[in-house]
């Protein structure tokens, strides 16, 4: 598939810093491999976007355009089979079938309007239905803005085969916002691990002398062992940080339950982090 140009065509586009080109770019990477190297292991592959946006989204301060993730992982050279797209904002998920029309016209592709944990059941139901001789393998893009993602629609989704990337918003949401957190009505922290103890946990840990990002993602990786997914350690996870004061925004964490996915990624890490040749073996 041609790699999309964005040009402003008058539709709404999502606002984001100059980092999110390092997301892309890992998460088009990623992308790409999943989708190729799948391609003749399964018989469907499906593609499921959880917080999708508009599909162009607008480096903060300038009039730079990039393709967001939906439109990555539908210009991959081996299209998923099916893609779902699921978006809060209306106008965003209006803007994004627009686009999606103008650029892949001929994708299978369907749209949910709703926040992903009130919609969940509509996002399960619109995955193809699995047999032995018509094998799913689902790949989820989780990419709030905050941790806004709850544990139990995760704990739903893993039901199928499906791997998960998650944008683990633990520092530019959760470790600014931690004494907001903490107070007993507020519920955050509790949907987004799964876990009603953790506020005891947590102290547990900070007296042990971590910092509250990595018990978040220790804690999730936990979690996701809890769901029979291999573990992943807290280095394993990739961090992106701001471009004008180099400080720590959030985790990309990759979570599957078989180890190829986790070579993929190490491929992707280390193609993004030395520009060697991605398909090198």
């Amino acid at each position: 598939m041609p790699e999309i140009t964005p040009q402003d065509d008058g539709l709404p586009c999502s606002d984001v810093g100059a980092w999110a080109e390092e997301k892309y770019r890992l998460v088009r990477l990623y992308d790409e491999l999943f989708s190729t190297g799948m391609k003749n292991k399964w018989e469907i592959r499906v593609y499921i976007d959880l917080y999708a946006g508009p599909g162009f989204a607008r480096i903060r301060g300038t009039n730079r355009l990039l393709p967001a993730s939906p439109l990555l992982a539908l210009e991959v050279p081996d299209q998923f089979d099916q893609y779902i797209f699921c978006e809060m904002d209306r106008d965003f998920l209006s803007a994004l079938e627009q686009r999606v029309r103008r650029h892949f016209p001929s994708a299978n592709v369907r749209y949910i309007h709703g926040d992903c944990n009130d919609r969940v059941d509509e996002v399960c139901g619109a995955i193809p239905s699995y047999s032995k001789d018509r094998r799913v393998l689902s790949f989820c893009f989780v990419d709030p803005f905050d941790i806004s993602a709850k544990f139990a629609t995760v704990r739903k989704l893993s039901i199928y085969y499906m791997d998960f990337l998650f944008l683990l918003a633990l520092h530019m949401d959760a470790n600014r916002n931690l004494p907001h957190y903490l107070a007993p009505d507020n519920s955050k922290v509790e949907d987004f691990l799964g876990l009603s103890d953790w506020r005891g946990r947590w102290k547990i840990a900070e007296g042990q002398g971590f910092r509250f990002p990595r018990y978040l993602a220790e804690e999730y990786s936990r979690q996701m062992e809890e769901l029979e997914y291999l573990p992943v350690p807290w280095h394993k996870m990739k961090q992106v940080r701001s471009d004008d004061k180099n400080l720590p925004l959030y985790q990309l964490a990759l979570f599957s339950r078989h180890a190829l996915a986790y070579q993929l990624w190490d491929q992707v890490l280390r193609y993004s982090s030395d520009q060697g040749e991605l398909f090198e073996g």
